[in-house]
């Protein structure tokens, strides 16, 4: 996943998200700071939402069962992967992947997973502490072996 992609999908979802939480599109389009006319453009499939909007429906909806479903994690996790692209990054208690992760390498101290939905992989600590995410495959083992031999 991509910004593109992510781009792509909140546009194609954000009339079920404005329904799922019965706004109006007067309200909806208010809160994230569009017009009407852009909102509905936007539901329509006639334009897509920007980034800037993207990451507003992300923050303001990362309770939204259609976007948790569709994201298989929380929203603005996903963000924070894209815009971090695998840098360091706050440290993040998680519940060490119950639903949507499945384990691809571990040892005493870490967990490599990845996420069943969206493809992204992370790093946990044994506290169960998110070290690192990326959509890179490569760099994600290559990482996992740094910190396994540190």
């Amino acid at each position: 996943m991509n910004r593109d992609d992510l781009i792509l999908l909140v546009s194609n979802k954000l009339k079920l998200i404005r329904t799922e939480k019965d706004y109006t599109q007067d309200k909806m389009a208010e809160m994230l700071g569009l017009s009407k006319k852009t909102l509905v453009q936007i539901e329509k499939g006639r334009i897509l939402a920007g980034w800037t909007t993207t990451i507003a429906v992300c923050t303001l909806f990362r309770r939204s069962d259609i976007l948790l479903h569709e994201l298989g994690d929380d929203p603005l996790v996903i963000i924070e992967t894209l815009i971090y692209e695998s840098h360091n990054r706050p440290r993040l208690k998680t519940m060490g992947g119950v639903i949507w992760w499945k384990e691809i390498k571990s040892n005493s101290d870490y967990i490599l997973q990845q996420n069943l939905i969206s493809q992204h992989f992370r790093i946990l600590d044994k506290e169960k502490y998110n070290i690192y995410s990326s959509f890179d495959e490569v760099e994600s083992l290559q990482r996992f072996d740094e910190l396994s031999l540190s």
